[in-house]
């Protein structure tokens, strides 16, 4: 929509975007990254991984990384010597970016951000993986560049934060994905939530695809799916368009003409997944949505 543009995408650089991670469980990281869209962005030559072991920065037979708190308390810390060590061997990419509960939320808008990161010449970042109770303040002082956080919950380690983040920036690199439409229409790419999608077959067990998504008539699908993505966001994450601003003109009248799109009201939004209920079109009885 006119209102919202999608972000930019990445420019092109002069070679693979480089993501390196540190991590005292590399195999975890590199288990993930052997499969599916991050494979595929590595064998394309687009996605340089490089994950780094922390354990080779230890200095003793049990290749031991971590300590007891000074002060006392539950768990160990990541000490700071095997982690510089390897940091001033491998020099990672720059920014270094420690996964921590203390950082700036990740949302698309941070994810956009990262796959800019260093371009053109030196597109790519490097992921501090922590663990335990996490790593010892001066390593972020003397280290770190940024912090960040994928959300308010607790996990033993950065190693699944860092999966979501390589993930979600290297679906925006060119050439990743098959379709170049794809990041640009998906949930919050414009700060709204995606449409909702139907595949074969057009029936099935009584709930029918809408039919406007049958029509052939492009132009009304394309406002059928805004006006969706709209209606949705609306419904079940208004925080959304608070940060926009609220709705354009422009996708009030778009809102307002739902119902001529789907020859019916929108139904009331589904509940936690026990009401019965469903989302428009999604053939739960009465008028078909579209």
């Amino acid at each position: 929509m006119a209102s919202c543009p999608p972000a930019p995408a990445p420019a092109s650089s002069t070679g693979p975007w480089r993501i390196e991670v540190l991590t005292i469980f590399p195999q975890l990281v590199q288990g993930y990254a052997s499969t599916a869209l991050l494979a595929r962005a590595q064998a394309a030559g687009v996605l340089d991984l490089r994950v780094h072991d922390l354990r080779h920065g230890a200095d003793d037979p049990r290749r031991s990384v971590d300590d007891a708190p000074f002060g006392g308390g539950a768990g160990m810390v990541l000490a700071p010597e095997p982690i510089a060590r390897v940091v001033e061997t491998v020099q990672p990419r720059r920014p270094l970016i420690l996964l921590s509960p203390a950082g700036r939320r990740l949302d698309q808008g941070l994810v956009e951000e990262l796959a800019r990161l260093g371009l053109p010449d030196a597109p790519g970042f490097s992921l501090l993986c922590g663990r335990y109770e996490g790593v010892d303040q001066r390593v972020v002082e003397a280290l770190v560049d940024q912090e960040l956080s994928i959300g308010d919950y607790v996990l033993a380690g950065g190693e699944l934060a860092a999966l979501v983040v390589l993930e979600a920036v290297a679906r925006l690199l060119p050439g990743v994905l098959g379709n170049e439409a794809s990041p640009l229409e998906e949930s919050f790419s414009r700060g709204l939530l995606e449409y909702p999608q139907y595949t074969r077959p057009a029936t099935w067990r009584g709930r029918a695809v809408p039919p406007v998504l049958l029509s052939g008539d492009h132009g009304r699908v394309a406002r059928w799916r805004a006006a969706m993505a709209l209606w949705r966001t609306q419904q079940r994450r208004p925080d959304l368009l608070a940060a926009r601003g609220g709705l354009t003109p422009a996708e009030q009248a778009l809102l307002d003409e739902l119902p001529e799109l789907t020859g019916a009201e929108p139904p009331p939004p589904s509940g936690a997944g026990s009401s019965g209920e469903s989302d428009p079109g999604e053939g739960s009885g009465g008028v078909p949505l579209g």
